[in-house]
């Protein structure tokens, strides 16, 4: 069953409360989605950083319930 995008905004703020995330669902079929997610966290880390971040922040749903994700990261301006 896909995650809806309410899923992974809840699961990314529970891991990074600072963060403005956005999502956009690509395909309209609850399985490709884009996120844009800011967070003072991110600062002095690298985008692999980061990425790997927001990953652990899904709990292993990516992968299964969440196909497919592409991210946008970085720390506030």
């Amino acid at each position: 069953m896909p995650m809806d995008a309410n899923q992974i905004e809840t699961l990314i703020k529970e891991a990074l409360p600072d963060a403005t995330v956005e999502i956009r669902d690509l395909a309209g079929d609850g399985d490709h989605y884009a996120a844009n997610v800011v967070s003072e966290s991110f600062r002095g880390k690298s985008r692999v950083q980061q990425h790997q971040m927001v990953y652990q922040a899904l709990k292993g749903n990516m992968g299964g319930e969440l196909h497919a994700l592409a991210l946008q990261t970085k720390a506030p301006d």
